[in-house]
């Protein structure tokens, strides 16, 4: 019996590394295979012309022996982007961190603040909160387009964070805190070295979901007359009528981004699932 058992073991593990390996091939064949016969169709009927596309990537210039390479507006704009998404994961975490201590708080006046500020901004557009800061506050507290722009999606990205690390600090064990107050260790030592580290295995899936909506969400800027990936691209269609080969490559821009923001929490996330299951 135990050795018919060890056999269907050893079988399930099987299936589930052939699944593991071949699934992915699967899926990467079909999407090439998807890509190449759209690109097809579309040039029966549209002539491509990369040609004209790749100075606004960037140049080489034979300036020297080695030459230099300089950009051309869509990397500028991609500079301009990761700018703002590295700007504004700060200020996010900043203050999704108030928000959260704000509403674990014992203070029945600041719960309701931060339970007022979560729902005003998560229930209103982004796209909404960009025009009242642009036209209306900028103007008030003398701030630039850029600033305007890394303030909003902070505050706007913050809300969302904040409930993500209160979520995840609830779901800690009361136990988890009544040990280590018991071990003598202080409130700041058990959020660092107790509660944070089972907050942050608990809601790594959600935080990369968060960053990734973050550096989707940069494409709104644009509205604003901020000179970012979106933008440029609109004004080289508008110069160019190179609808297509333009937005393929913003797409691809903005692919490059979130995956390699992904992968990181991806391999974390394989990380900690092999810690617990030891």
């Amino acid at each position: 019996m135990h050795k018919e058992r060890t056999t269907l073991e050893r079988k399930e593990h099987a299936f589930a590394s052939v699944k593991n390996a071949v699934l992915p091939l699967v899926l990467v064949a079909c999407m090439v295979f998807g890509t190449v016969w759209i690109y097809g169709e579309a040039s029966t009927q549209y002539t491509w012309q990369w040609a004209r596309v790749w100075r606004y990537v960037g140049t080489f210039q034979t300036d020297n022996f080695f030459g230099t390479f300089k950009a051309g507006l869509l990397l500028e704009g991609l500079g301009t982007t990761l700018l703002i998404v590295l700007y504004s994961l700060v200020f996010t975490a900043l203050f999704a961190l108030c928000l959260v201590f704000m509403k674990l708080g014992q203070s029945p006046v600041l719960i309701a603040v931060s339970s007022g500020i979560i729902s005003v901004i998560r229930n209103t557009p982004l796209l909404i909160q960009l025009f009242l800061w642009y036209f209306v506050f900028a103007g008030i507290f003398g701030l630039t387009p850029f600033a305007t722009a890394v303030l909003c999606l902070a505050l706007f990205e913050g809300v969302y964070l904040a409930e993500i690390l209160r979520s995840g600090i609830i779901a800690v064990s009361h136990t988890q805190w009544e040990a280590s107050f018991s071990l003598g260790m202080t409130l700041p030592k058990t959020l660092v070295y107790v509660i944070m580290p089972q907050v942050f295995r608990n809601v790594l899936p959600s935080l990369a979901g968060q960053f990734i909506s973050l550096i989707k969400d940069t494409s709104l800027v644009s509205a604003i007359a901020v000179a970012d990936l979106t933008l440029q691209a609109r004004n080289i269609i508008s110069e160019t009528y190179l609808s297509f080969e333009i937005w393929l490559i913003t797409a691809l821009c903005y692919f490059a981004l979130t995956l390699f923001v992904s992968a990181p929490f991806w391999l974390l996330t394989k990380y900690f699932a092999k810690q617990y299951t030891k």
